[in-house]
């Protein structure tokens, strides 16, 4: 999506939700599947002449102005929370420089609705959402190649240069779109390949274990979406089990291969354009959740995710938590042929919201 006059570029991401095979992903090669929403990161570049800014609706009182040294960008305010956005641009005019383009001042302008209207997080991946907007977006400005294996490999680069953990499966649902299966390439090969390629090289040759596959749903599946209420941080829940997969090291190997049978029999149902399959492994993967959750001591479906989810179940939905859990949404995937409107009157008896969003298909 993109509109250019007069070097006005206007990008949009999608936010992103998991569907299944959450926490398993972080690991190398174990696959998840995700879907993009249609609520967006919009980012637009507009060039400027002597300095630049960096503006965002949801940070109204902190514009970051900047200016160039060369190919340097300076900046006057460095106690900003633009991170990921720095981040984004630092490697993308890596990329544009290898290519010998002409560095330019530009006004980037961020607006998002990933999050709810008084700023509370929904959980839908809007650090992703603005990296790959912001990557995009910088592309089309510099007029620079991109593909979306291109566009993948930067965000998830300029992501992980900040958050530092995580599967970048978000990253891969904003880049993608619809339904998606997706594994996780090894990061400890890309730590030591970026001291051994330069970006150019990086970009274009295949990262370990990277797989990105493009699912299409059963035609009688509808996905609800729930959310708690109460934001999660998924930084801190990984983190908190990454500590306990060392003390027991052979039950969590033991939830790492139940949860891959799990996501490629998933996967088939897919494939099958089975309802039934789909939902009896998103069943056997909350197992799989709240098996880790006792191991790790991790509160992964709170009690009012649990009420989501049997109150889904009760409504002949297959339903779980959904990303990091502590919070945030829970997924129900039923068949269209069921009424959920006694289903969305029941959440919102005890305090869960049920969510508009839709799967959203990039087409360009």
């Amino acid at each position: 999506m993109s509109k250019g006059h007069d070097f006005l570029i206007t990008v949009k991401a999608p936010g992103k939700l998991y569907i299944a095979g959450e926490y398993a992903v972080v690991e190398t090669g174990f696959p998840a599947i995700l879907v993009a929403l249609n609520q967006f990161v919009t980012v637009t570049v507009e060039e400027s002449n002597d300095y630049g800014t960096i503006n965002s609706q949801q940070y109204k009182e902190t514009p970051l102005y900047w200016k160039r040294d060369g190919k340097n960008m300076i900046f006057d305010n460095r106690d900003n929370p633009f991170h990921y956005i720095l981040s984004a641009i630092r490697l993308t005019e890596s990329y544009a420089q290898s290519l010998n383009k002409t560095m330019k001042c530009y006004h980037l302008s961020i607006d998002s609705d990933l999050d709810s209207p008084d700023g509370k997080k929904y959980g839908l991946g809007s650090s992703a959402a603005v990296t790959v907007a912001t990557v995009k977006a910088l592309c089309r400005f510099y007029n620079l190649p991109i593909t979306n294996n291109i566009l993948f490999k930067l965000s998830a680069i300029a992501h992980l240069d900040i958050q530092g953990n995580g599967s970048l499966g978000d990253i891969a649902a904003s880049v993608y779109g619809g339904w998606i299966a997706y594994r996780s390439f090894d990061r400890e090969w890309l730590k030591s390949a970026r001291n051994t390629f330069n970006l150019k090289k990086l970009l274009s040759i295949e990262w370990p274990q990277l797989n990105v596959e493009l699912l299409t749903p059963p035609e009688n599946l509808e996905l609800l979406i729930g959310w708690t209420g109460s934001p999660a941080s998924t930084s801190h829940l990984v983190d908190a089990v990454g500590l306990k997969k060392a003390e027991k090291r052979l039950s969590y190997q033991d939830f790492l291969n139940a949860s891959k049978n799990c996501l490629l029999n998933m996967i088939e149902g897919f494939h099958d354009r089975s309802i039934e399959i789909i939902q009896k492994e998103i069943r056997k993967n909350r197992e799989l959740l709240q098996e880790l959750g006792r191991l790790s001591n991790v509160e992964i479906e709170t009690p009012l995710l649990h009420q989501l989810c049997e109150t889904a179940e009760k409504a002949k939905g297959a339903a779980k938590t959904s990303g990091a859990g502590g919070g945030d949404c829970g997924i129900v995937v039923i068949n269209k042929k069921y009424d959920t409107q006694l289903l969305t009157n029941n959440w919102k008896k005890i305090g869960i919201n049920r969510l508009n969003l839709h799967v959203h298909q990039i087409n360009d």
